[in-house]
């Protein structure tokens, strides 16, 4: 069955939904994830995102866009939970906990706590062009701007980055 016709089947069958959520819970997991860096704030969203999708896919219009409109649930929902808790303790944690990291690791949470320096708009394109592997018509998509717009973003957060990373010294990019 073709991901429109089970779109929607699913909006007066459980069953419907439930598989088409088995098909899209590893990326929406991985996503979460990039997003919170934290197992269970990442299965979190999922869940709610599961929900929201439940709930509001009676008024999805366009059962070709599910995909798209089911990213967007869990990035909206990611955004307000990074809105809401400061993530800034789980990244110290780990620096803690590898105090004396190996080059890659060191270069990886530097790169990391960079990325969560930059605003929302920048750090959602840098993390589904390149946690995700997205395309800028992709990307251009979930967010809802034009791919001129997302290059410019993501040339942008690309810009930033370099600065906050040379600006701290260890590594260049």
């Amino acid at each position: 069955m073709s991901t429109e016709s089970l779109v929607r089947a699913a909006k007066h069958d459980d069953t419907a939904f439930y598989q088409l959520m088995q098909e899209h819970k590893q990326q929406l997991y991985r996503l979460a994830f990039a997003y919170l860096k934290n197992e269970q704030d990442a299965l979190d969203a999922v869940q709610e995102t599961t929900y929201r999708a439940y709930k509001q896919l009676p008024r999805l219009r366009e059962p070709q866009y599910f995909h798209t409109w089911l990213i967007r649930i869990l990035l909206n929902y990611c955004h307000d939970q990074t809105k809401a808790k400061k993530r800034w303790k789980l990244i110290e944690t780990f620096r803690e906990e590898h105090s004396h990291p190996d080059d890659m690791q060191h270069e990886r949470v530097h790169l990391e706590l960079a990325i969560e320096q930059l605003g929302p708009k920048y750090k959602q394109v840098i993390i589904l062009k390149y946690f995700e592997d997205m395309t800028i018509a992709e990307i251009a998509r979930v967010i809802g701007r034009p791919e001129g717009t997302v290059k410019t973003r993501l040339h942008q957060a690309l810009s930033q980055l370099r600065k906050l990373l040379e600006k701290d010294g260890d590594f260049h990019v």
